[in-house]
């Protein structure tokens, strides 16, 4: 058989067709446009005093709320190791409830040992890809943003944009990365005028736009042939097993 037959044979064997969805247009037109501020939740990766990451994350929330937006900054002290406690303890119920109310949020964490902290780890790491039938992350939007001691890196954002695709989020185009952070803020911990600060302004106006778009069509971004399928074939199983079950009570009886 050539190349050119392969390519005419349009028949899909190992495709249900039951659960396949085409894309339309029309369904990405919300039912209802959501007109409260989006919601913005801010997570930083240090416990230092005087956290760069932390001022970085306090100066991207000043912007968000002036362009609009509501914010949370969650504080990572106090929080336990991954899997140490019971998951209502009450930091991680705390940063899981902030979690479940954001629809975007803002990973900003220092590079250490070419990675990010294990701060900024320890508070991914207890958000769970599902809990109670909900993905607490999915669909949401996400900026990564990273500061250095030294001259400037990406390790730290690629290690976070891989994370959020893992959490199967949103992760925007933009980033910013700032080098030598311990020139780039004032005593106050404002960050000073700077390239590095039009970045930052850029990467929130970016977040704030793609959250605008995503947020009332998140539901059918993230509906998917596979778990439509698994989902109503569960479904079968159980409806058969009952039926089963209630014929042989009858022919007990």
């Amino acid at each position: 058989m050539r190349d050119t037959d392969i390519s005419q044979d349009d028949t899909f064997p190992s495709l249900d067709e039951r659960f396949l969805d085409t894309p339309n247009l029309d369904r990405l037109r919300p039912e209802r446009v959501s007109t409260h501020p989006p919601r913005i939740l801010l997570l930083y990766g240090s416990l230092r005093d005087r956290s760069y990451s932390r001022f970085l994350a306090e100066e991207s929330a000043r912007l968000l709320r002036r362009m609009g937006a509501e914010t949370r900054i969650f504080d990572p002290r106090g929080l336990p190791l991954p899997d140490s406690v019971p998951a209502d303890h009450p930091k991680v119920a705390e940063l899981r409830a902030l979690s479940l109310w954001s629809e975007g949020q803002v990973w900003v964490s220092p590079e250490r040992h070419g990675t990010i902290t294990g701060v900024m780890k320890c508070q991914i790491d207890w958000l769970p890809l599902v809990s109670g039938g909900i993905r607490p992350t999915q669909g949401r939007t996400l900026a990564v943003m990273q500061v250095s001691g030294g001259s400037q890196s990406f390790n730290a954002v690629n290690a976070m944009r891989l994370l959020g695709r893992w959490m199967r989020m949103v992760t925007i185009p933009n980033q910013s990365s700032v080098a030598k952070a311990f020139q780039e803020f004032d005593e106050a911990g404002r960050m000073k005028p700077s390239p590095y600060y039009e970045r930052v302004v850029d990467v929130m106006e970016e977040l704030c736009k793609f959250t605008l778009l995503v947020r009332d069509r998140s539901d059918y971004l993230t509906d998917r042939y596979s778990e439509r399928r698994e989902a109503a074939l569960k479904a079968e199983t159980e409806a058969q097993a009952l039926a089963a079950a209630a014929m042989d009570g009858e022919r007990k009886a």
